[in-house]
């Protein structure tokens, strides 16, 4: 690579990161204060003008909070779990294209790239319910080991129909391949299939059974505290955008806006981020509204109809491409 090519590299790792952690620290607050006003209640309201601020006192308490380690704890891999966890989420972002010609790397494998991150991902959840030595922290991780490989089969599956419409795994083939239609027109089961899936794939109400407060304390992340405790906390909302963001390209036509009259003329970051967002105040939504699953209603979900669905799916998109 010349020295321009790898100054344009930093630069769009900049950009990304800094949407990124933006993203991180504002979805918080935009979660406090849309579950606050489907409660009947204000959300954040004392820290800046209606509470804008909140995400930087936030930042703050958990950056001076002091950081206590069990006695009994695996220290280095206790160390190494929360760092896992963000490590895989912020590489997943390296071949998601936020417009037509912005990605990182654009991979010919791209859908494997982010499904493969987002399993090393669960090593990180793994890895802290083992080295806390906590029974709460222990079930949280086993939960969360058997959640993962339940959900992340289906959201596999769901994806092949996807693939076999574009002709690709590639992320921009697929979103050029929307150019007549969004592909949630014709694949709506496996658009079902992946929201639910990317639901319980990042621990999110009322799918969120490896942190189960009212079980397990905090689940997996228990004895952790100050900045650890906000690694986690990052990598969660890192995988929620980037699940929003898959579902974006895969099935909503990507950064792709109606091209017509004035909306021709908005950029297509605006469009991608709209969508993005419409399906992050769906996982807001979602959370306000309906009460945890028990552990063996999760895993009948995941095997007696999610997988069922997607693997009919397929079998209906190769009959309509074959015919």
């Amino acid at each position: 690579m010349t020295i321009l090519e790898i100054g344009i590299t930093f630069i769009k790792v900049f950009i990304l990161v800094t949407i990124v952690l933006l993203h991180v620290a504002y979805a918080t607050y935009c979660e406090r204060k849309v579950i606050g006003h489907m409660q009947a209640r204000l959300g954040p309201m004392h820290v800046g003008p209606h509470g804008l601020l909140q995400p930087i006192a936030d930042f703050v308490k958990l950056f001076f909070k002091e950081d206590i380690i069990p006695s009994n704890a695996d220290k280095p891999v206790f160390f190494i779990a929360p760092v896992i966890g963000v490590i895989a989420a912020l590489s997943s972002l390296a071949v998601i294209p936020l417009w037509e010609t912005f990605s990182i790397a654009n991979l010919n494998i791209g859908i494997l790239y982010i499904l493969a991150l987002s399993s090393l991902g669960a090593y990180s959840i793994i890895l802290a319910g083992w080295a806390s030595n906590s029974k709460y922290a222990f079930l949280g991780g086993l939960r969360a080991s058997a959640q993962v490989i339940s959900y992340e089969i289906a959201i596999g599956l769901s994806l092949v129909g996807v693939m076999m419409l574009a002709g690709s795994a590639n992320l921009v083939d697929i979103v050029n391949a929307q150019s007549m239609y969004p592909f949630i027109l014709v694949q709506p089961i496996a658009f079902f299939v992946f929201i639910m899936s990317a639901i319980a794939e990042t621990n999110r109400a009322p799918f969120d059974l490896p942190e189960a407060e009212s079980e397990l304390v905090a689940g997996y992340f228990t004895e952790y505290s100050g900045m650890r405790f906000g690694l986690f906390f990052m990598a969660e909302y890192v995988a929620m955008f980037i699940m929003s963001a898959i579902a974006t390209i895969c099935f909503l036509g990507g950064w792709k806006g109606p091209d017509f009259w004035v909306f021709s003329y908005v950029p297509q970051i605006v469009w991608f981020l709209i969508k993005v967002y419409a399906l992050i105040f769906f996982y807001f939504w979602i959370r306000a509204t309906l009460p945890r699953y028990r552990y063996d209603q999760l895993m009948g979900l995941g095997w007696k109809l999610f997988i069922p669905l997607a693997l009919a799916n397929i079998v209906i998109t190769g009959l309509v491409k074959l015919f």
